[in-house]
């Protein structure tokens, strides 16, 4: 059998493939996506702990004169999003084979559905925007917050995509394969951190 070429030397679909499939523990872009993942699951633990703090020492939640909150355009929404985890998944799976065009087409196809999910999602925050401010009460501040805060880490999870798919178009080396896998980690806990975020969202509301 022949010998697996050092990563740096990864730099064809197939030999990055072979290298990725030698692994004996994931690469260090690997581990340090999951670092940055803890930390903002931390954030996000705090903020929904705040928004139910909040919620117990007010009589009124939302407030007299907000309405409560929609239910089923946030999980179809949240739905959406959590379905785009599949493609990257598959695109995982087809760098991991050197079939750099599946994998690329697939992080494609999961960007646009995050884009359109993060275009209504935004329309929707305007629109809730103009129906309550942030200043007006707590609920309104923790809620901005952790939509806003959610929100914020897709369009990084989008840009990080775009730059993926622009990176691909040159083909697969032994880097791309891990930004690849980081990149799918991420948006794994995006999708976790959505359902999460979208019942705390709805919460008044069941």
């Amino acid at each position: 059998m022949s010998e697996i070429p050092r990563s740096m030397e990864a730099t064809t679909p197939y030999v990055a493939a072979a290298v990725d499939r030698s692994r004996r523990d994931m690469p260090n872009g690997w581990w340090g996506a999951l670092i940055f993942i803890c930390s903002e699951a931390t954030l996000f633990g705090l903020l929904i702990a705040s928004y139910f703090y909040l919620r117990f020492y007010n009589a009124h939640w939302p407030p007299v004169g907000i309405d409560k909150p929609k239910v089923a355009l946030p999980l179809v929404l949240t739905a959406i999003l959590v379905s785009t985890v599949v493609p990257l998944f598959l695109a995982v799976r087809a760098g991991r084979r050197g079939q750099v065009r599946a994998a690329w087409l697939l992080v494609l196809l999961a960007l646009a559905v995050q884009g359109s999910y993060l275009g209504v999602q935004i329309h929707e925050f305007a629109s809730d925007l103009d129906k309550m401010s942030p200043k007006g009460s707590s609920y309104a501040s923790i809620y901005f917050t952790l939509l806003g805060a959610h929100h914020l880490h897709v369009a990084v999870g989008i840009l990080l995509e775009l730059w993926l798919v622009a990176r691909l178009l040159f083909g697969m080396t032994n880097y791309r394969m891990v930004a690849l896998r980081a990149i799918a980690l991420y948006w794994y806990f995006v999708a976790t951190l959505g359902v999460a975020v979208v019942f705390t969202q709805i919460y008044p509301s069941l």
